[in-house]
């Protein structure tokens, strides 16, 4: 504990012009909140005795020399005799953190310890948080190129979209790890499989479904993607300019690929335009940008998902008024979107299978084993189980395992 009190101490004294220590006191309503991250929320642990002379020449040299020689030889053994086998990179460069926005390497590091101590509480995935100072594209992928030979999977966190999708592209092409952009698959799969459960709810068809998609970042333009695949065939895509179509001329090339593949009627219009008549609603945009009124233009038995956080697109006790099923991101209100219902299964799936690469026929079984989960127990208030339920991460890993076996 000296260690870490120490270590402590140090990163919480800091100067002040004067040159005089400033000690950092939380405020008394957030003791707890910083308590919980004093020291940092990981720690390297070892998994081999070192109690003696003999231990020491087995685990480090010399007994060391013919491990690296056997992997010399033969590199697949590194899955076998290294970290390398249960090992994820949470990568970032601190763009697009949570609701804060473009807060920089340091200050998303809490975030990053927080996403692999869930990869570990949930998943069993040893994950370390790797936060580059650089928003440079080049420089981002050539750093993660460097790092991979010591990574089973690399997750990508919170970079700010368009930079995050040409990242993506690029190092899925030059790693033979699986790479995964969780704000983007990640919040997909959960999505969709608490919609293949709510329009099982209301009793309607993936197919017949008109569904607006507010917000065309990283997530958005994932769960467009993800829909596509699944069969929604009527999808507007709304950014702050309104709605997407042949209609717009597009420089980025996001929202090209999605005006190219979207709103086959051609709506023209704002968000509340796009809502007439459409049965769903999905908002991973900014806080309170509908009202009762617009919800009452949808169809009849709607589905809302006010997805940002921490306000959503429209008050959670408003749309309940409005909607038959009514899903946000936060815990306090039934039907959360967390993605933690994902990530920790879906690269358990790919690590335990050895997998290259993250295939949409694998997000998609993910999305349905979770939507599976719920079951005959389905109703309003319970379209997707909770983030603790102790069956999501396997039955999602299982589900990549299997589609990795296909592939």
């Amino acid at each position: 504990m000296a260690r870490t009190q120490a270590g402590t101490e140090r990163q919480s004294d800091a100067a002040s012009p004067s040159g005089e220590a400033q000690q950092f006191v939380p405020p008394p309503s957030q003791r707890e909140i910083f308590a919980a991250h004093e020291g940092g929320k990981l720690e390297t642990r070892a998994t081999a005795a070192i109690e003696n002379r003999e231990d020491l020449a087995r685990v480090y040299t010399p007994g060391v020399a013919r491990v690296c020689e056997a992997i010399h030889a033969q590199p697949e053994l590194a899955r076998r005799y290294t970290v390398k086998s249960n090992t994820v990179a949470v990568v970032t460069d601190g763009t697009a953190v949570l609701g804060l926005g473009d807060i920089g390497p340091l200050a998303s590091l809490p975030v990053m310890e927080g996403k692999a101590a869930l990869f570990k509480r949930f998943a069993g995935v040893d994950a370390w948080p790797v936060p580059l100072a650089t928003t440079d594209t080049e420089e981002i992928i050539a750093a993660v190129r460097a790092i991979a030979p010591a990574y089973a999977g690399i997750n990508l966190e919170d970079i700010s979209a368009p930079r995050c999708f040409e990242i993506e592209k690029r190092l899925r092409a030059e790693l033979d790890i699986p790479v995964f952009h969780d704000d983007q698959h990640g919040t997909a799969v959960v999505v969709l499989a608490a919609l293949i459960t709510a329009l099982r709810v209301v009793g309607k068809k993936p197919a017949d479904a008109r569904v607006v998609v507010c917000g065309i970042g990283a997530a958005g333009t994932a769960i467009i993607r993800l829909l596509l695949e699944y069969g929604v065939r009527d999808i507007i895509a709304v950014d702050r300019a309104g709605t997407l179509g042949p209609f717009r001329s597009e420089i980025n090339p996001g929202h090209a690929w999605v005006a190219g593949r979207t709103n086959p009627r051609q709506i023209d219009g704002d968000v509340r335009t796009a809502l007439h008549g459409a049965d769903v609603f999905i908002g991973v945009s900014g806080p309170n940008i509908l009202d009762g009124a617009a919800l009452d233009t949808m169809a009849d038995k709607a589905i809302v998902f006010a997805l940002a956080n921490p306000t959503p697109e429209i008050a959670p006790e408003i749309a309940r008024e409005h909607a038959a099923v009514v899903a946000t991101g936060r815990s306090d209100y039934p039907n959360q979107i967390n993605n933690v219902l994902a990530f920790p299964g879906i690269f358990r799936g790919l690590l335990d299978a050895h997998a290259t690469e993250v295939s949409d026929t694998m997000l998609l079984a993910a999305a349905k084993a979770l939507a599976d989960l719920v079951g005959e127990d389905a109703n309003p208030d319970y379209i997707i189980v909770s983030a603790f339920d102790e069956r999501a991460a396997e039955a999602v890993a299982q589900a990549v395992r299997e589609s990795v076996a296909v592939v």
